[in-house]
């Protein structure tokens, strides 16, 4: 495994992954469903802000741009079902984030892995399927299993409560400072995927 860029430390028994931006190259997708959704309703959101945000429910990030700037949003769910059927339109151009996958590959059948996420189930569902992971899992949290969401702790907990593994022995693997803060508060070790970049 010495060609990867990370490996297990003693003391880790399990190992939880985001999915968007993490696992898949999905980013851009959702930011080209989200304006595109938004726009109809008037409602800005500038690329670093949509960064910034990564790993909080469609909801709750509608709720609070809608309330920065004022604007009255009637049927919040209606708008979800929206954006997430936008970025459904774009699963063909999803891409593996490759250093990601590796490390996924490398411990499939040695340690407990699950993928924890802010997104909707049918979506982290779908985006898993489309590259061909959702099998390498033993379970998948996501945006419906927990009352609260990154940066608190509660999806990466479920995670480890159903894969059986004590939280203070997780791994999480992350692409936000919201996720790695979650991490953080689980008491779980951080793994921030950026500085790998997507190949």
């Amino acid at each position: 495994m010495n060609h990867l860029p990370w490996t297990a430390p003693p003391g880790i028994t399990g190992l939880i992954f985001d999915c968007d931006g993490t696992l898949a190259d999905t980013m851009p997708a959702h930011f080209r469903a989200w304006t595109s959704m938004l726009d109809g309703h008037g409602i800005p959101f500038p690329e670093p802000r949509f960064y910034a945000m990564g790993g909080m429910p469609t909801a709750q990030i509608i709720r609070v741009l809608a309330a920065e700037v004022g604007a009255v949003v009637a049927d919040i769910a209606a708008m979800v079902e929206e954006k997430e059927r936008l970025f459904l339109q774009h699963l063909d151009s999803l891409a593996p984030i490759v250093p990601v996958v590796a490390i996924a590959a490398a411990y499939r059948g040695k340690l407990p892995m699950a993928v924890a996420s802010g997104g909707y189930r049918d979506v982290v569902h779908s985006t898993l399927e489309r590259l061909r992971l959702r099998e390498w899992f033993a379970t998948m949290v996501t945006a419906e299993d927990t009352a609260r969401h990154k940066p608190e702790p509660d999806v990466f907990l479920e995670a480890a409560r159903r894969l059986g593994v004590v939280a203070g022995e997780c791994a999480v693997f992350e692409d936000t400072d919201i996720g790695l803060e979650a991490a953080r508060r689980a008491g779980m070790l951080g793994v921030d995927v950026r500085p790998w970049g997507k190949v």
